[in-house]
């Protein structure tokens, strides 16, 4: 008797695929540096999603895969979080001094970003010094998934850089404790800007698909800890999103990671962390 051999997923997406999902990227970016611009004590995480979603519906965003969220103070650290309502933005008001966090994921033409934008209302020295050391995260990330070690392994060497550094890892808050997960162009035909517990309709039913499609394969789109992501990045688009805490106080940095069969690299490097990086070296 013969096993079937699996044989390995190839990349997904040609250059014109690739130009589309960095376009929206930047236009998501766009969108949530506008709002954290306008944002000024008093705004309450309501206000301050609402109008992000103005913001990318004035810009042509058709259909979200999530709905857009906003996070003020100890809640950029999910302090306290026990479920998954507590997500959404409440009526939390922005303070000086306060952090905040930006998170959309918006869709146009079935192109999908996913990014999150972390901030700062005055002055925040403890926000200050995470802000610096995501550096290092993203680095990380990248270098050991070019080295095409296990998703798991790639996010316990995520956590050893954040006991090292003596924060605490706020992703595993996330439903599922992921740190990412992948990107497709949404091709359903399920109705657009409908939303079922803060993810389009749309994002659903493709998420439905790809669970069932590389559960069968061995894999996960999903990038967790467990036994699921046990496995070689897949080929394809990642949002990856390390989202760690200090106190309370919680940054991350949301974007787009490519990973071809034997390659890997950032989608885009015109991002605003990395600019903050750059300016501060």
């Amino acid at each position: 008797m013969t096993t079937a051999v699996k044989t390995p997923p190839r990349f997904p997406y040609d250059a014109h695929d690739l130009d589309r999902f960095r376009e929206l990227q930047q236009l998501a970016y766009g969108c949530a540096e506008s709002v954290a611009a306008w944002l000024a004590p008093g705004v309450t995480e309501r206000e301050a999603a609402q109008r992000l979603r103005r913001e990318l519906v004035a810009a042509g965003v058709q259909d979200f895969f999530h709905i857009p969220f906003a996070w003020f103070g100890d809640r950029t650290a999910f302090r306290h979080f026990r479920t998954p309502l507590q997500f959404f933005a409440s009526g939390r008001r922005l303070e000086e001094g306060m952090c905040f966090v930006l998170d959309c994921a918006p869709v146009v033409d079935g192109y999908t970003a996913d990014i999150g934008y972390a901030g700062k209302v005055g002055d925040n020295p403890i926000w200050d010094m995470i802000a610096q050391d995501l550096r290092q995260y993203r680095e990380l990330i990248l270098r050991e998934v070019k080295a095409r070690r296990p998703l798991n392994e790639v996010y316990a060497s995520v956590d050893a850089l954040i006991a090292e550094h003596g924060y605490d890892n706020r992703h595993r808050v996330y439903p599922g404790r992921v740190i990412g997960h992948q990107v497709t162009r949404t091709l359903q035909r399920g109705p657009a800007g409908v939303n079922l517990f803060g993810f389009g309709v749309r994002t659903l039913q493709t998420l439905g698909r790809e669970l069932v499609s590389e559960r069968l394969q061995g894999r996960s789109p999903l990038w967790a800890d467990g036994r699921s992501s046990q496995h070689p990045p897949t080929p394809g688009l990642w949002a990856v999103e390390p989202h760690i805490g200090f106190r309370d106080v919680g940054l991350k940095f949301e974007e787009l990671l490519v990973v071809t069969e034997d390659d890997a690299y950032w989608l885009d490097d015109d991002l605003p962390h990395v600019r903050r990086w750059e300016q501060n070296r």
